[in-house]
């Protein structure tokens, strides 16, 4: 008779049953290799057919950090969604945004939650803010092989550093790119398609030390510039009552706006714009 443990209909594998690594990514390489977005074969035609999420942008504040996107996913020179969401909450103090295929990249920004919830509790602490960015710059890697066939995720990442030392500097962002660089940021970034014209609006909008409050309508203001010369970016619609995502991570944790309170920024910068619309 074998030596190995049978598997007993009903039961879960010994892989389960065993105290694991701190990374629920190498336990999933490990026990359902398949189920990692990576291991998956894809066409080398994929990317044109999947829809895209576009721009985000990122704000370091005397308070944290703010983080907003756009709500449109494009499909080629089509709209395929006008409400997407991909600004979330990465853990208690952290948020992370998304650009580039969007189901790939909301099922990454998904793992990427339970792999920080999951060190968490298999190590009894919170990872640092540079090991998130690390673990994560570790998924955008193993990602390669669909990137390069079209199904490219670059995330942008943010949050509170609760072992900063210098009280300037407790909000933090870090860029990524498609081989799994980690850049960290400084003040402001912005990815996606309309990336370019929405740091070109920060850069002159931004002041060191802005509160949040006033970061979270600047970053309203730059996805508005960023609409503004980028088709595939969705600016802010009264009409339908959809409005970007913006979300804060401070020493208070992260929070997202309500959609009444993103509304009044947008109404704000419209209002503006109407009346100086060269601005």
């Amino acid at each position: 008779m074998s030596s190995e443990r049978l598997e007993l209909p009903g039961h879960l594998p010994a892989a389960y049953r065993v105290a694991g690594v701190s990374s629920f990514t190498e336990f999933l390489q490990g026990a359902a290799p398949h189920l990692l977005p990576g291991n998956r074969p894809v066409t080398s035609y994929g990317g044109e057919l999947a829809p895209h999420g576009t721009t985000i942008v990122a704000i370091a504040c005397s308070d944290g950090v703010v983080m907003a996107g756009d709500r449109r996913a494009t499909m080629g020179n089509l709209i395929a969604s006008r409400d997407i969401e991909k600004v979330h909450p990465a853990d208690a103090y952290s948020c992370i945004g998304i650009a580039g295929t969007a189901g790939v990249g909301l099922e990454l920004m998904r793992l990427f939650q339970v792999e920080l919830e999951h060190y968490e509790k298999i190590e009894g602490t919170v990872l640092s803010l540079d090991g998130k960015a690390n673990r994560l710059a570790t998924m955008i890697r193993n990602n390669l092989g669909a990137a390069m066939q079209g199904l490219a995720v670059i995330p942008l990442f943010a949050g509170f550093d609760l072992d900063a030392t210098d009280p300037a500097r407790v909000g933090r962002l870090f860029s990524f790119d498609v081989a799994g660089g980690v850049y960290e940021e400084q003040e402001y970034c912005s990815i996606g398609s309309g990336s370019l014209f929405a740091k070109s609006s920060l850069k002159k909008i931004y002041r060191p030390g802005v509160a949040s409050a006033e970061a979270g309508r600047m970053a309203v203001e730059a996805l508005y510039d960023a609409a503004d010369d980028d088709t595939a970016t969705g600016g802010p619609d009264l009409l339908r009552k959809i409005f970007p995502v913006v979300m804060t991570a401070t020493a208070n944790g992260t929070h997202r706006l309500s959609d009444e309170e993103t509304r009044a920024l947008a109404e704000q910068v419209v209002a503006a714009r109407a009346a100086h619309p060269g601005v």
